[in-house]
């Protein structure tokens, strides 16, 4: 029996990689109103009760679309321990730890943008959606607490930690992602003007270029 339950999880698995995928194109491409988990069996090729069995409901799905879009892949490692989080939160020059976490978190947003922008548009009138966009903007507070942390850890917070904190969600947040690249800007210009925005409001005057 032992012999079949790697070929039997790497299934199950895909099946759900499956899912998650077919959920991702048609939240993006429909809305999440629109979009029925039907319309996800469909495009996943799967019976609708499969998608209940590994999900349960519409909200369940979306859930695992934003969180396999914010790391990149399915594999249960969170954001703040893969290896390129590491070289950002050791970094020894303000400046340059600024740089690598923007960078990041660009891949991140690249990835994550379209379908929490569909998160977005529906968070106005429903309250599941409300509790996701919510749930992301807690979960980015906490990851630039860390950044803030690190900076003061340095002597190079020209403002208390709180306040680094609320410049970062202004300003490196997914807002202001989205308000940006729906104006059209490219995700490196985001980046360009989050660097050296966050490097004038955050760090002391001796520490806003790079050693």
């Amino acid at each position: 029996m032992s012999e079949n339950v790697k070929p039997r999880a790497a299934r199950t698995r895909a099946t759900r990689r499956r899912i998650v995928t077919a959920a991702s194109e048609s939240f993006v491409a429909n809305g999440y109103a629109a979009t029925t988990l039907e319309e996800i069996a469909r495009r996943a090729d799967v019976a609708v009760q499969t998608v209940y069995f590994h999900f349960g409901n519409k909200r369940t799905v979306l859930k695992e679309a934003v969180d396999v879009a914010a790391v990149g892949d399915d594999e249960p490692v969170p954001v703040l321990d893969r290896p390129y989080a590491e070289q950002a939160r050791t970094e020894q020059d303000p400046r340059r730890a600024i740089e690598l976490w923007t960078a990041f978190g660009r891949q991140i947003m690249t990835r994550v943008g379209p379908i929490m922008r569909v998160v977005r548009d529906a968070s106005a009138v429903d309250p599941d959606m409300a509790k996701q966009w919510n749930e992301n903007r807690e979960q980015t507070a906490s990851a630039f607490r860390v950044l803030a942390t690190q900076l003061d850890a340095m002597s190079a917070l020209r403002v208390p930690v709180d306040e680094a904190v609320d410049i970062l969600c202004a300003l490196s947040g997914l807002e202001m992602y989205l308000v940006l690249t729906d104006r059209g800007w490219s995700p490196l210009q985001w980046e360009r003007f989050v660097v050296d925005s966050l490097a004038h409001a955050l760090l002391t005057t001796e520490h806003r270029q790079s050693l």
